[in-house]
C-alpha cells in the first residue's frame, strides 16, 4: 500500500498525527521544509519516512514521485489560502484532508467537488476540532431533540498547552475585524462579547468570539436558531489583553497583528508558569425535547497533563485511516468535515490520553 503523506509531519498537529498513525502500523511520510527535523521524528517512528517538501515550491513533483494513497495537510494558517494544495492531490490521485479553521476555506471547499467526483477520490477539510468533533457532539444528541434551537460552545486550552504559530496568526488575522453575520448574531467581532464559562475541573475561563467555519456550516445541517462559538486564554490578564487589541483594531488603528504572531507567543509563553496544562472544550445545545418541553444538554471535554492538542488531532487520524483502508462510509467528492465521525469513535481513539468526559445532571 502507499504510504500516507503529512504536509507539516513534524509540526504541533503533524507530529501527533503522525504518532497515532504510525502506532497503527500504517507507513508514513513525514513532509516539510526542514528535512532535518523530519528525520529527527522519523527516529522515534519505525514506519515513518522524511521528505523535505516545500508545498509553494515542489509538492507537484513530490505527489508524482512518491503517489501517497493519502495526504493530510496541516500547514495553515488556511485563511485567505487558495485551494492548490487540494487540486494538486486530487490530480495526483491521492486522497485529502486538512486540518482547516479558516471559515471560507472549509465552507466554500465543495467548489472542488466535481473535480474529486471525476478523480474517483474523496477530499475533506476542516478535519478537526471544528466541525469534526462539534459536529460529533451534535449528532450524538440529536436524537433527545425535537428541535435544536442554539448552540453554544467553546475551547480554553491550558496555559503550558503546546501552541503552534500558524493557530495563533490565524486567529490574529480576524481579531477585532468585523465578522460575516451567523444564526443570532447579525454583528459580530472577532475576539470580543467576552464572557465566562465554568467547566468541570478546570473552572471559570474566559472565552471571545472566533471566526470557524460551524457558523456557517451547522445552522443548516442542524436547524440552529443561534450559535455561538469562542476561544479563549486560560490566564484572564492575557485573554483581556488580546480584547483591549481587539477593541484597537475595531476603532481603525492600523495594527497588523499577524505580523506579530512570533514575538506574540513568545511572549505567551513567557507566562506559563502561572497557568496549567489543563483544557477543554465544551457544548451547551438548547431546545425542544421529543416530549415538547425545554430541553439542555450540556457535554464537556477535559484534558489534563497537555494532552488537549491531542483532540483537534483525531478526525485527521480516523478518516486517514479509513480512506487507506479503503474503508466504507466515504464517497469520492470535496466536502467540510461534518457528520463524518461518531462521538464513540472520536473518544476511542483518544483513551490512551488524560482526557475525560463530563456531562453535568440536567
Amino acid at each position: 500500500m502507499r504510504d500516507i503523506l503529512i504536509l507539516g509531519g513534524y509540526g504541533n498537529f503533524g507530529k501527533r498525527i503522525a504518532t497515532a498513525l504510525d502506532r497503527h502500523g500504517l507507513p508514513v511520510l513525514i513532509a516539510g521544509r526542514d528535512r532535518h527535523k523530519a528525520e529527527a521524528l522519523c527516529r522515534e517512528l519505525p514506519h515513518a519516512r522524511p521528505l523535505a517538501v516545500d508545498i509553494d515550491e515542489n509538492l507537484v513533483e513530490v505527489l508524482a514521485a512518491e503517489r501517497p494513497s493519502v495526504v493530510i495537510h496541516t500547514c495553515g494558517p488556511f485563511q485567505g489560502a487558495d485551494y492548490g494544495v487540494a487540486r494538486a492531490c486530487i490530480a495526483a490521485g491521492a486522497h485529502y484532508i486538512d486540518l482547516a479553521d479558516g471559515r471560507d476555506f472549509v465552507r466554500d471547499f465543495g467548489q472542488l467537488d466535481a473535480e474529486a467526483r471525476a478523480a474517483g477520490i474523496t477530499a475533506i477539510s476542516g478535519a478537526s476540532t471544528v466541525p469534526g468533533l462539534s459536529s460529533a457532539v451534535l449528532d450524538h444528541f440529536r436524537q433527545q431533540f425535537a428541535r435544536i434551537d442554539e448552540m453554544d460552545f467553546g475551547i480554553s486550552p491550558g496555559q503550558k498547552a503546546e501552541r503552534g504559530l500558524a493557530t495563533t496568526r490565524a486567529i490574529l488575522s480576524y481579531v477585532g475585524k468585523p465578522l460575516r453575520p451567523f444564526a443570532g448574531h447579525p454583528r459580530a467581532y472577532g475576539w470580543q462579547d467576552a464572557h465566562r464559562q465554568t467547566y468541570p475541573v478546570m473552572g471559570r475561563r474566559w472565552l471571545s468570539t472566533c471566526d470557524i467555519p460551524d457558523l456557517d456550516l451547522l445552522p443548516p445541517v442542524y436547524g440552529l436558531k443561534s450559535i455561538r462559538f469562542g476561544a479563549g486564554l486560560e490566564l484572564g490578564f492575557m485573554h483581556l489583553g488580546l480584547g483591549l487589541m481587539s477593541v484597537l483594531v475595531r476603532a481603525g488603528l492600523p495594527i497588523d497583528l499577524p505580523r506579530f504572531a512570533k514575538p506574540l507567543l513568545a511572549v505567551s509563553d513567557a507566562f506559563n508558569i502561572m497557568g496549567s496544562d489543563i483544557g477543554g472544550m465544551h457544548v451547551i445545545l438548547r431546545g425542544v425535547g421529543l416530549d415538547g418541553a425545554p430541553l439542555t444538554r450540556r457535554w464537556f471535554i477535559v484534558a489534563k497533563s497537555g494532552d488537549g492538542p491531542q483532540i483537534p488531532c483525531v478526525p485527521a487520524i480516523l478518516l486517514a485511516r479509513r480512506l487507506y483502508e479503503n474503508g466504507p462510509g466515504i464517497s469520492a467528492g470535496a466536502f467540510p468535515c461534518v457528520g463524518l465521525i461518531t462521538l464513540e469513535d472520536y473518544l476511542n481513539e483518544l483513551r490512551r490520553f488524560d482526557i475525560s468526559v463530563h456531562q453535568p445532571p440536567r
